[in-house]
């Protein structure tokens, strides 16, 4: 597998650092877990995340399969001996901590990488290391929100609030870049022989996943009026339409073709000029056709009429639906282990060395004495750790 060989100290909870080092499991690369044995990783708790299948959480299965885990507590001399033992024969650290943290506990970038010049150390933090809003605590959504995309996030029809994202967008934007940064660094590695620092903010991955939408901001220097927009609502092509059963239909293209197929299906030949123009006001005569036209058949029979036609259009499926669907099954984005847990299947796809997944999940400090057994320490300290399972 493309990763064998390289070996990732994972200090992260949650989902961003997680989610990059399970897909760096998935291909290969050994990851060990640290977890606090007095607060081990949260997505493990059923109380928090009370959706289960077998004896795990749904969570925990699906961003930490694959990994070893070692307990230490990091504040303790002997757990703090064995990270910095442990930390000079990894290829990868990566962490999560508020800004700040991980120097107070003495195991910054600048502290493990001069034992190991070849280090890479990645952060993952809300707003970044440095400036003004380096200290605010914040999950997801308050990111997304100081990104502006919840302000967008509304209804095209009707006046509403901003929506919630459906996904977690900035924990998995932020996982994703984590994971092409390290990539990089492990490129340039092999030349110069040195390890690197990635400062990756969750708040950043979402301003930089916003260039198709900054028309408005950069060149008229206001924020977008949301139903003039190509993607917020103006565009007739782009948008989303109530059938008469209360599902709905999302048109999603506008190249000039699907626009034509529409319209002559719909015998309104006369809105093709104006919905293959620039949206907004141009669009809205369509947009209110096709509200009241979608009304009248229900989700199926929309499904049926659009069969065959060279339309980009889905029925908005509800998730259950979308992860039973026979290309999800075809694919292998969803399988299941011996013991019938699910699983979601590596969109990272190679033809040669694809990913062979590992469905076991480790305990609390399952691989503790093998991996401390790896290390240069006093038996001391081996007893003292030992004590803590």
């Amino acid at each position: 597998m493309k990763l064998h060989g390289l070996t990732v100290l994972d200090l992260s909870l949650f989902l961003p650092g997680p989610a990059a080092t399970q897909l760096m499991a998935d291909h290969g690369a050994r990851v060990i877990k640290v977890e606090n044995p007095h607060a081990p990783e949260p997505t493990r708790s059923a109380e928090s995340f009370p959706w289960q299948q077998g004896s795990e959480t749904v969570m925990f299965r699906n961003t930490q399969r694959g990994k070893e885990s070692i307990a230490l507590d990091l504040k303790s001399d002997a757990g703090k001996r064995a990270l910095l033992k442990l930390a000079k024969k990894v290829d990868i650290v990566v962490e999560a901590f508020r800004p700040g943290v991980a120097k107070r506990l003495g195991i910054d970038f600048k502290t493990l990488s001069a034992d190991n010049p070849g280090l890479i150390y990645c952060s993952i933090s809300a707003f970044g290391q440095t400036g003004p809003w380096r200290d605010k605590p914040a999950h997801d959504t308050a990111t997304v929100a100081a990104a502006g995309i919840l302000d967008v996030t509304r209804s095209p029809e009707g006046d509403s609030g901003p929506a919630i994202i459906g996904v977690p967008i900035a924990d998995m934007l932020s996982a994703y870049l984590a994971l092409s940064g390290i990539l990089m660094a492990l490129h340039r590695r092999h030349t110069t022989g040195h390890g690197d620092y990635l400062d990756i903010s969750m708040f950043e991955s979402v301003l930089a996943a916003s260039p198709n939408i900054l028309g408005p901001v950069f060149g008229g220097d206001k924020a977008p009026e949301r139903l003039k927009e190509r993607t917020h609502g103006g565009n007739a092509m782009l948008n989303v339409y109530e059938t008469a059963d209360k599902h709905h239909i999302a048109l999603g293209g506008g190249e000039h073709k699907f626009v034509t197929a529409l319209f002559e299906g719909l015998g309104r030949t006369d809105f093709i000029a104006p919905v293959t123009g620039p949206a907004g006001e141009g669009h809205w005569p369509a947009i209110a056709f096709l509200r009241e036209t979608f009304r009248e058949r229900t989700r199926a029979e929309w499904e049926s009429w659009f069969e065959g036609r060279d339309i980009c259009w889905s029925p908005v499926v509800s998730l259950k639906e979308a992860w039973q669907s026979e290309h999800v099954q075809e694919r292998g984005m969803r399988f299941k282990d011996a013991e019938g847990n699910d699983h979601i299947g590596s969109a990272v796809r190679f033809s040669d060395e694809p990913a062979q997944i590992s469905t076991q999940l480790p305990g609390i400090g399952a691989n503790t004495a093998q991996i401390i057994a790896e290390l240069d320490l006093t038996e001391a300290d081996r007893e003292a750790i030992l004590s803590l399972l």
